[in-house]
């Protein structure tokens, strides 16, 4: 046993047999996965990545890779750009916890800073955010009622349920004043849309959650992180995504124009820019984009409220969770500055 919990004789023994294909292994902590744990699985002459989630919440339905892989496979041969899959399990002595393998992808995650190859070729950062929206165009096209996400969500008045849902979260954890929530929940209520369409949503979609190709021009390769995919409204997801996107003066911006190595001003499209492109890929009707917009923000500064709550109390030392506080305050003042 490993000190991270691997069995590799186990783990190895387990592989043969499910893949039929006996194979030394070797298995190394990687950067990065998020909520959940990452490695890097070498076997034979093939790399493979293993997707664990946390030893400490093994029962949190936050973290259920299972699930995540089950969505991931309903996905596959469509258009959608995900990760090819091999195996999955939630035997607790392979690795310690359940967890799911997926193909390597050889990518750039676009972070704080852009890669060097896109800073150096500004003329090709427009397909950066080109790319990001004909990926969400391509995984909102997935037909999902004729696949095995069906059986994965419960897309019935989807809209309708979704601001009770997240003010019923954030009264769980509710520890100080923040300016706009309660305004903003009721703006939102009173404004709902008439009627949202049904697509696979991925539920956190962002630039930092695809990976794009190291070659230029830039382009998506897959997307990752399935956690919070669900069945439900698309103009959420696109919400979601402008949120970070690289704009002037947006302070909690992914590889904003305003920071070094950040996207070249001249060559950054602006949210309007990639809101058309959406439209005019999709034909949806984008009235009433201005209620996703401040939903998108409100609804992730209750996510993140949650962390940044535990840190005030004194249960978390991790100092990311202590900058959530000013990005909560950020995302509220974005809601509202769209809840009028």
């Amino acid at each position: 046993m490993s000190d991270d919990a691997i069995d590799l004789p186990h783990l190895k023994a387990w592989l043969d047999e499910e893949t039929g294909v006996e194979a030394a292994i070797n298995v190394s902590r990687m950067r990065g996965g998020g909520s959940c744990e990452m490695f890097e699985l070498l076997r034979s002459d093939q790399r493979w990545v293993i997707r664990r989630a946390p030893i400490s919440a093994v029962s949190s339905t936050a973290h259920d890779v299972v699930r995540e892989y089950k969505i991931i496979s309903a996905l596959q041969g469509g258009s959608a750009k995900v990760p090819e899959l091999l195996a999955v399990s939630a035997d607790l002595s392979l690795v310690g916890s359940p967890f799911y393998i997926m193909k390597y992808v050889d990518g750039e995650v676009i972070r704080r800073k852009l890669p060097p190859q896109y800073i150096n070729s500004p003329e090709t950062q427009p397909a950066i955010g080109e790319s990001l929206i004909d990926a969400l165009v391509e995984l909102h096209a997935f037909d999902w009622r004729n696949s095995a996400m069906v059986d994965l969500a419960k897309p019935d008045n989807f809209l309708r349920r979704q601001v009770d849902r997240w003010m019923n979260q954030l009264e769980g954890y509710r520890s100080r004043e923040l300016d706009g929530v309660d305004s903003v929940a009721r703006w939102l209520s009173d404004n709902l849309p008439a009627k949202g369409d049904l697509t696979v949503m991925h539920g956190d979609y962002k630039i930092d959650n695809t990976m794009y190709s190291k070659d230029l021009p830039p382009r998506v390769l897959t997307i990752v992180d399935f956690e919070m995919t669900t069945v439900g409204d698309p103009l959420v997801d696109l919400a979601w995504a402008i949120i970070f996107w690289p704009e002037k003066d947006n302070l909690i911006a992914i590889a904003s124009p305003d920071s070094e190595g950040g996207m070249n001003a001249d060559y950054c499209q602006t949210p309007e820019q990639l809101i058309q492109r959406y439209a005019d890929k999709t034909g949806r009707d984008m009235t009433s984009f201005q209620w996703y917009q401040a939903f998108a923000a409100w609804k992730l500064g209750i996510v993140l409220e949650a962390s940044y709550s535990k840190y005030l109390a004194g249960e978390s030392k991790n100092p990311g969770h202590e900058f959530f506080g000013f990005v909560v305050d950020e995302l509220m003042k974005r809601a509202k500055r769209f809840a009028v």
